[in-house]
């Protein structure tokens, strides 16, 4: 099959909905076809081992941003969700970039649409807009300042103190940078299903039966939880932590999938992940969205360079400044 009958068959599920030959080396092939395709591929903390441990580098939304930033790839292979791919994009507009699952969204940034999200800005004209990176393309062309988890106090801060600041799209992420940084802001209501559904409760309950683990938590969460965090950050600052500490024993209140990295830079403490509302099989949060992508579909991507992500250039031009700004400060 060539590449336009493949198009034709990316159905309404949003990947390559093709049989694979059960004797197929997946590892080996997708490793022939990124040194073949010249292509880099990019995986964030929350992917499934197979696709982390394939990667040529995987980390949070700043430190793939800053990747993305700096590929000299042909091809962006970028196993996470659509609005990474998308960044990835805005930022290599002249290079392919393509998505395992293009279905693979986000629940924060769904809570933002740019329809409800500009008249927002817009009856607010005197505010700096300052978006986390969890949103689409056309909510970042709306903003003034970009950030991530690991860098939303450095820009918050680099704000001039007379200027009103709107944060969107994350309220909990929002609410801690306003108790970090002393400065108020106006918050947009938008929330992360996977780090809503931790619950306080058993939380607490986990932590009288281990109570020498320390409670490392994402500023995603709600603000019960970060309360009695022992520390706040973004998966890469989590990660970092757990190394450093002396503590032997975490529990760790983000989406489960950073425990693979985790496991592998500790081997030798134990990582407990935190409980969630619902009584279910898995205990842990997982992102149904980032887990749609798999080691089939990434190679099936690979091999047809399907599905890509396109940006308008209208769009794109905007997005970039605010994706600048935040990479230059961060440096």
């Amino acid at each position: 099959m060539d590449f336009e009958e493949a198009k034709k068959s990316l159905n309404s599920k949003g990947f390559l909905d093709m049989k694979i030959p059960k004797d197929i080396d997946l590892v080996a092939e997708i490793n022939k076809m990124r040194k073949e395709k010249n292509a880099v591929i990019l995986a964030h903390y929350y992917q499934d081992a197979a696709i982390q441990d394939i990667a040529d580098y995987v980390g949070d939304s700043l430190g793939l941003s800053q990747k993305a930033a700096e590929a000299n790839a042909d091809m962006i292979v970028f196993c996470g969700v659509h609005f990474m791919a998308e960044t990835a994009k805005i930022l290599n507009p002249t290079k392919k970039v393509i998505l395992p699952d293009s279905k693979a969204g986000c629940s924060l940034a769904d809570s933002c649409p740019a329809s409800a999200f500009k008249p927002f800005v817009e009856a607010h004209p005197d505010h700096v807009v300052v978006t986390y990176i969890n949103c689409s393309a056309e909510i970042k062309a709306l903003s003034d300042l970009v950030c991530t988890s690991s860098n939303a106090e450095k820009i918050v801060n680099s704000i001039p103190l007379d200027k009103p600041i709107i944060f969107a799209p994350d309220k909990n992420l929002g609410k801690y940078i306003m108790e970090k940084t002393g400065r108020k802001m106006l918050l947009w209501e938008g929330a992360c299903i996977v780090h809503e559904a931790f619950s306080i409760d058993k939380i607490l309950d986990l932590h009288k039966k281990y109570p020498n683990a320390q409670i490392i938590a994402h500023p995603e969460s709600e603000t019960a939880i970060l309360k009695v965090a022992n520390y706040i950050g973004s998966t890469s600052g989590l990660i970092e932590y757990a190394k450093n500490s002396d503590c032997k024993e975490f529990i760790v209140a983000t989406e489960a999938g950073i425990l693979h990295k985790m496991k592998k830079e500790v081997p030798h403490k134990s990582l407990i992940p935190a409980p969630i509302h619902q009584n279910v099989t898995c205990a842990c949060s997982e992102c149904p969205y980032m887990k749609l992508n798999s080691l089939e579909k990434l190679f099936l991507c690979m091999k047809y360079e399907l599905p890509d992500i396109e940006v308008p250039e209208e769009i794109r031009k905007r997005a970039l400044l605010p994706i600048e700004r935040m990479l230059e400060i961060s440096k």
